[in-house]
């Protein structure tokens, strides 16, 4: 089911189980201020390096738009099928909440999949590239990393949990080859 603007249900987590995703509480509770100072970054090294330089506001701005939106379906296409779905905000910030159990590869495929196709990809077609393509794909690089900065900062939080994690809303455990912890 997805969760238009609506939280999940509550879950019932075994927190003797389940330890929460970030462990530490100063990090957990400044974890958006890691993001927007990375953000920041993204941004201010996008302008001196030219990206937005190419084109009217008007196409900018809807090429932009369809970055999120792909970016975000992107995110839906790795979970649709095996929990729930939530879209919520906060403030202009939209967050994508799932109810599915993920295994560390999946997860990671989840936090990093956008990364990839919309920011690792188009970078490397720019580099063989010239012209308004070369532009373009800049653009979207940029962009996507920018819109990107806290699956950025997820994807090497899931890199260093153990191998056999398996994530769940928000918290992770480590289960053995049998599947039991």
């Amino acid at each position: 089911m997805f969760y238009w603007m609506k939280p999940l249900p509550d879950a019932d987590i075994d927190y003797e189980k389940y330890k929460p995703f970030i462990k530490n509480d100063w990090f957990r509770r400044n974890f958006m201020y890691f993001v927007y100072v990375l953000q920041a970054t993204l941004v201010i090294l996008s302008i001196v390096l030219g990206v937005w330089n190419f084109s009217n506001f008007f196409i900018r701005l809807i090429l932009f738009l369809l970055v999120y939106v792909v970016h975000e379906l992107l995110h839906i296409s790795v979970v649709w099928r095996i929990g729930d779905i939530s879209l919520t905000h906060s403030g202009i910030f939209f967050w994508l909440n799932s109810s599915a159990k993920m295994s560390k590869l999946r997860f990671l495929l989840f936090m990093s999949m956008p990364l990839i196709i919309l920011s690792i990809a188009p970078m490397i077609v720019a580099l063989f590239s010239n012209g308004s393509v070369y532009q373009y794909m800049r653009y979207v690089a940029w962009i996507n990393a920018i819109i990107a900065g806290a699956d950025i900062i997820n994807t090497f939080l899931i890199i260093i949990k153990p191998r056999n994690s398996v994530f769940y809303r928000g918290f992770y455990k480590v289960v053995n080859c049998e599947g039991t912890k």
